[in-house]
C-alpha cells in the first residue's frame, strides 16, 4: 500500500494554472497538495502538510517537511531534514536540504543552495513596499538577492538600490541589510 494517495475531488489551481490534488496519507491524515505522485517520495518520511503546494518537477524527500502555505515548484528539491513553511516559496533549480529552514515570506529560487539555517537570511519588511529581502547561497551567483520583482547578485542589488533610492533612508536600510547578509550568509562554495 502506498504511503499516500491523491484525492481526485479535492483540488486547487496553482498560480500557473496547474491542477493540484490533496494528499491523503495512509493513516487518514489530509496533507497539502501535489501536482502528481512524482512530487513526493512515497518511500521516505517526507510530508507536505496544511495548504502547502508542490508542483512541476519539484521533489520532496527524506525527512523534509513542506507546510503552511509554502510553495515548491519548478525543478526545486527539498530533502534531508529541511523545513519549508509559512508563505515561503522555493522554485527554479533551488535546493533546500540538510537541516535548513526556509520560512515566513522567504523566496528561494534560481540556483540557491541552502543546507543550513545560516545559508539563507530573510529580512523585512523593508523599503517603500514593506517587502521581504531574501539572501541565499547560490551556485551561480555565490549569493542571490530576491525582493519584489528583483532577483540577482549582491552587486546588481546594490546598483538597483542606488539607482532607485540613492542615499535616502530607504536606500540606507537596504545597505544595512546587505551588510548584515555579508556577516551572516556565507558565499556558496562547492560542497
Amino acid at each position: 500500500m502506498p504511503a499516500y494517495t491523491l484525492a481526485p475531488t479535492d483540488t486547487v489551481i496553482a498560480p500557473d494554472g496547474t491542477i493540484l490534488y490533496r494528499i491523503q496519507y495512509a493513516d487518514g491524515t489530509r496533507g497539502g497538495y501535489l501536482q502528481s505522485t512524482a512530487n513526493l517520495d512515497p518511500t521516505s518520511d517526507a510530508q507536505v502538510l496544511g495548504d502547502a503546494q508542490v508542483s512541476g518537477n519539484a521533489w520532496v524527500s527524506g525527512n523534509a517537511r513542506v507546510s503552511g502555505d509554502a510553495r515548491v515548484s519548478g525543478n526545486a528539491r527539498v530533502s534531508g531534514n529541511a523545513q519549508v513553511s509559512g508563505n515561503a516559496q522555493v522554485s527554479g533549480n533551488a535546493q533546500v536540504s540538510g537541516d535548513a529552514w526556509v520560512y515566513g515570506d522567504a523566496w528561494v529560487y534560481g540556483d540557491a543552495r541552502v543546507s543550513k539555517p545560516q545559508h539563507c537570511l530573510t529580512v523585512g519588511p523593508l523599503g517603500s513596499r514593506a517587502a521581504t529581502l531574501t539572501v541565499c547561497r547560490d551556485s551561480t551567483l555565490s549569493l542571490s538577492y530576491a525582493t519584489g520583482c528583483f532577483f540577482g547578485s549582491r552587486e546588481a542589488f546594490l546598483a538597483a538600490v542606488e539607482a532607485t533610492h540613492g542615499d535616502s533612508p530607504i536606500g540606507n536600510v537596504y545597505a544595512a541589510a546587505v551588510m548584515l547578509a555579508d556577516h551572516v550568509v556565507p558565499p556558496y562554495t562547492q560542497e
